[in-house]
């Protein structure tokens, strides 16, 4: 018996990945799982460039703000809950269509890893953050790099949140990422994952990367980010998403205002630039000139 079809949209930051999605979506009665994990929480709309509630309006979204800042979710969840919704909107005679930018997630779905859902030793997060605070990230990340050279390749020497992960999966299993990723792809994957890949010109997705951060600022990121930091009293990962540690810096008077825009368009230049490399490893995907007029045909035709 086939496996029934599911469709990835998926592209680096700022490259029309939602527009996109909702367009394809109205063609084909499709819904929306988005992928993409700062889009999950709530109060956190202009940073994660959320859906707008006119976007919402026009296309069914799922998983998109609906836990906490104060809480950890991680891959393993979003997993369940993304293969929950796909068998509903299939179960309903609808499209799924996951739409995102979240390499981790992704991988989750298309490659049926079940990543370990552990829970944080505290203890050892506690000492590892001390080690940050003391000697800097980059003693971590070498550590990091001898126990998972495959899966350091793929991060940031900036990205503690995913560094840290690395180190606690070892801690705690005793097995590197990767080697866990390797066991549960023998499990198989549960639906025929079609994947378009929106990409288009560097210098151009530059630009528009740069114009959206100015977009963010005007709308009121920073607003945002100190109506969070009084509403809530902790973040054990949500505030070190993209724009959001950056404004928190500057909010402590760690750096300029000038400084932090700066800092948000230069690391979302390199995050799209690390999206396309993790994008390539995708064998059967589609790959999409995200300027082109003609995508949903083109999505359509070969869907």
């Amino acid at each position: 018996m086939s496996k029934q079809k599911v469709m990835v949209i998926c592209g680096p930051t700022a490259s029309g990945k939602t527009k996109l999605g909702i367009e394809v979506a109205n063609k084909i009665n499709g819904e929306i799982i988005s992928c993409d994990s700062m889009q999950i929480y709530k109060d956190m709309n202009i940073g994660t460039a959320k859906p707008t509630k006119l976007e919402m309006s026009q296309a069914k979204h799922y998983l998109v703000d609906f836990v906490s800042p104060t809480e950890r979710y991680s891959v393993a969840e979003y997993k369940k809950d993304a293969e929950k919704v796909i068998e509903k909107i299939l179960e309903e005679g609808k499209t799924p269509i996951i739409v995102g930018g979240t390499g981790l997630y992704l991988n989750s779905l298309i490659y049926g890893i079940d990543y370990p859902n552990i829970e944080t030793d505290l203890k050892y997060r506690e000492e590892l953050e001390n080690k940050v605070n003391e000697e800097g990230l980059e003693n971590l990340y070498n550590e990091a790099k001898k126990i998972d050279t495959e899966a350091i390749e793929k991060i940031s020497p900036n990205d503690k949140k995913r560094i840290l992960r690395i180190l606690e999966i070892y801690h705690q299993t005793g097995k590197n990422k990767t080697e866990i990723e390797a066991e549960s792809r023998k499990n198989g994957v549960k639906y025929d994952y079609r994947i378009f890949v929106l990409n288009m010109d560097r210098e151009k997705l530059y630009e528009r990367i740069n114009k959206r951060v100015d977009i963010m600022i005007e709308q009121g990121l920073i607003e945002e980010v100190k109506s969070l930091v009084k509403k809530y009293t902790e973040f054990p990962t949500a505030m070190q998403g993209l724009g959001y540690k950056e404004m928190v810096e500057y909010l402590d008077n760690k750096i300029t205002k000038e400084e932090a825009i700066e800092k948000i368009k230069m690391e979302s230049r390199r995050y799209a630039k690390r999206q396309i490399t993790w994008f390539k490893s995708y064998e059967n995907a589609i790959w999409l000139n995200a300027e082109n007029k003609n995508n949903v045909d083109i999505i359509l035709e070969e869907f």
